[in-house]
């Protein structure tokens, strides 16, 4: 079976590298090693689809050419996001030939067997990947195709009106991995998917707020409404300063409280959750939480630097959380 790491290629490396930084832990080491292999699967697909949408693969054009993008369209962001939603497809497809067939699809350690056994299977060996896992926990495609959406439209629309249209935005963006996890744990339920809907917005936002600076630097984003720019009376000129005035912060004040509540729904959505799920919503819901502490010890000046929830952090804050869903 390939898996996200014998996968090979050093792409792979560079896109599964990034769990370290996210605000919360990806596949902690206390989850059952079947379940670490799918969220590290996962998480592998749902990378590649941002990096995309972000322009930060790795360099070379390995990732392009896995896809099967002409080298001279390396670079061209709606290209990649057609070919990475046609192998994600594939992998799809594979999965369900593997079901048919009564095997784990696509098989074998290497590009060769796979294209052997499954000669429609994916190229990227991030999709291929994913194949098993979509087998395992019988995955839908909808999740991860409301992703591709998410980074097409980024793409396209780069200001918000209102707060409205960012959750519209976050629920492609966002809300879709959260359906996910319950999948490949197995405790999808409509209560658990609105509470964890909730939850992803709030991760989603924080992480907006996080990176004010950097999205309108680098891809000329802007993801706080415009109607709350215009309550605030802060500018864009202000958003492109290296730090944040008075006026700054009390938008990203009043957008982390939003989040904040939005996040209370992770203590009933871990209440409701056995075992080792109940950990590991709970380290999301932690890690958001501390995330949000630490723009808020940062006094809410997102622009002189990035604040970073701590390892330490984290842990305090899931603790806090469980404590809370007793």
């Amino acid at each position: 079976m390939v898996t996200s790491r014998d996968a090979g290629a050093p792409a792979v490396h560079a896109v599964l590298d990034k769990a370290a930084h996210e605000n919360f832990p990806v596949a902690p080491r206390f989850l059952p090693r079947a379940w670490r292999e799918d969220l590290t699967a996962v998480y592998g697909c749902v990378r590649l689809v941002d990096d995309i949408g972000d322009g930060d693969l790795a360099p070379g054009g390995r990732d392009a050419a896995a896809l099967g993008v002409d080298p001279g369209r390396a670079a061209d962001r709606a290209a990649l996001l057609d070919a990475f939603e046609a192998d994600l497809r594939r992998a799809f497809r594979a999965a369900e030939a593997g079901a048919a067939s009564g095997t784990d699809a696509p098989s074998g350690t290497g590009r060769a067997s796979a294209d052997r056994d499954f000669p429609e299977g994916p190229r990227h060996p991030l999709l291929r990947a994913l194949v098993p896992t979509v087998r395992r926990r019988g995955l839908t495609p909808d999740p991860f195709l409301a992703l591709v959406e998410a980074n097409r439209r980024d793409q396209l629309v780069h200001r918000y009106g209102t707060w409205e249209e960012l959750l519209g935005y976050c629920a492609l963006s966002a809300d879709p991995v959260g359906r996910i996890v319950l999948a490949v744990t197995g405790t999808t339920t409509p209560e658990r998917v609105r509470r964890s809907d909730a939850v992803c917005t709030a991760l989603q936002v924080i992480e907006h707020l996080q990176d004010v600076a950097e999205d309108l630097a680098r891809q000329n984003r802007i993801y706080l409404p415009a109607e709350d720019l215009e309550r605030f009376r802060v500018t864009e000129s202000d958003l492109a300063a290296p730090t944040a005035n008075a006026s700054v912060r009390a938008l990203v004040a009043y957008q982390a409280r939003r989040a904040h509540d939005l996040l209370n729904e992770g203590v009933p959505l871990v209440a409701s959750l056995p075992g080792v799920p109940k950990l590991l919503v709970a380290g999301f819901t932690g890690g958001g939480r501390a995330a949000l502490r630490a723009v808020r010890s940062a006094r809410y000046d997102v622009l002189a630097g990035t604040p970073r929830p701590t390892r330490a952090g984290v842990l305090r804050e899931t603790a806090a959380v469980l404590g809370q869903a007793r």
